[in-house]
């Protein structure tokens, strides 16, 4: 008689399959345009939406599926090995959500988060400002005084990205009279508010990047985040995802980098070993980056105030200058053929630099990092 062998368990399916077979077909055909021609890839972006690519940031009670940061930074990785701009906007849509989804604000979540889990609502982050302001870099550029119902508020944020029309944004800013803030979400389509184009960029100019002027906007109840008495909780729990989000952006950007790299090495490999930064360097670097990326994610996933901002901002931090070493690289690697307006390596170039100066920038990140060491915060959890 002979043996009955089990089945051999069937291996788990890959939960970004989908969005890489995706960013092949739908975004791929399309990254030219949108770097050369400030093609803002809408459809995409919806497309993602509807493959659950957004869901990560939004819980199953509101259409998402509860993977948290760890399937969000995955998500952005996919895409930004393709295009840069369009994982920035990855960053932006998820971002946004993710901010409505750890407020106390049930019916802004009710109203948004499912909407923006599927794609059918896009929307920006709208915190550049906050976030430098909060650091003491540079002065608020709105202002909220509280009325009856919610929050007039008036002033102009000249850069906040993928908007339009009908999308949304959070924000936060002083309120007159009172300590703390306000964080409030905006519809674009809101009366006595205005989007105004931006001057063009030399990279990521395809992300709809508009400014954005208030004069007495009004913001009901219904659509505030945090008062001012809750404010520097609520900031606790967002900022440190917000900031590590972006690493999608950077570790995308750098496995792009080495891929070229290894493809010129198959036929000039005999002169590319001359230069400072080669694949094996760069992968490894970038295989570091990643594990403490995924990890870091992993703690905040587990409590968004985990007490990990110190390794969150040295990680960023690392994560763009990786990102600049990667790109000049891979750039070199290429040589005249990277030098083509249509060639990879120059754009990775222009959107290496994005990364370090991107809110929060080099110089931002090495601040606050000197402001923390110097009050004696001590590192909570593994950083690169």
């Amino acid at each position: 008689m002979s043996a009955v062998l089990a089945p051999r368990p069937a291996a788990a399916a890959d939960p970004l399959a989908a969005i890489r077979d995706l960013v092949r077909r739908e975004l791929a055909p399309k990254v030219i345009d949108i770097d050369t021609k400030a093609e803002y890839p809408e459809a995409f972006l919806r497309a993602l939406g509807r493959a659950g690519g957004f869901a990560g940031a939004v819980s199953p009670g509101h259409g998402g599926n509860g993977r948290g940061l760890v399937h969000t930074i995955g998500v952005m990785e996919e895409v930004a090995k393709t295009c840069l701009s369009t994982g920035f906007l990855v960053w932006c849509q998820t971002a946004v959500a993710r901010y409505i989804e750890l407020s106390d604000n049930d019916a802004a979540k009710r109203a948004y988060l499912p909407r923006l889990a599927t794609g059918e609502l896009l929307g920006g982050t709208g915190l550049s400002n906050t976030m430098k302001s909060s650091d003491e870099i540079e002065a608020y550029r709105l202002t909220a005084e509280r009325v009856a119902g919610g929050y007039v508020v008036n002033g102009v944020l000249p850069w906040v990205s993928n908007l339009g029309p009908g999308h949304v944004f959070v924000t936060g800013c002083p309120v007159a009279g009172e300590d703390g803030l306000a964080f409030l979400v905006v519809e674009c389509a809101a009366p006595d508010f205005k989007l105004v184009e931006c001057a063009h960029f030399v990279a990521l100019d395809g992300t709809r990047t508009l400014a954005c002027h208030f004069k007495d906007t009004f913001i009901p109840e219904a659509r505030v985040l945090a008062h001012p008495g809750a404010s520097a909780a609520y900031l606790r729990r967002i900022k440190p995802g917000m900031i590590l989000a972006q690493m999608g952006m950077g570790l995308g950007l750098v496995d792009a980098c080495a891929e070229m790299m290894r493809q010129s090495n198959r036929t000039h490999a005999h002169v590319n070993a001359f230069l400072d930064d080669q694949a094996d360097d760069v992968e490894s670097a970038l295989a570091a980056a990643r594990d403490a990326t995924y990890a870091l994610a992993a703690a905040l996933d587990a409590d968004p105030s985990a007490d990990v901002v110190l390794d969150v901002l040295k990680l960023r931090l690392a994560g763009g200058e990786l990102a600049l070493r990667a790109a000049n690289a891979a750039l070199l690697h290429m040589g005249a053929k990277g030098y083509l307006l249509r060639s990879p390596a120059q754009r990775r170039l222009r959107e290496a630099y994005f990364i370090a100066i991107v809110t929060p920038a080099t110089k931002h990140l090495r601040k606050e990092i000197a402001r923390l060491e110097a009050r004696g915060a001590h590192p909570a959890g593994a950083a690169a």
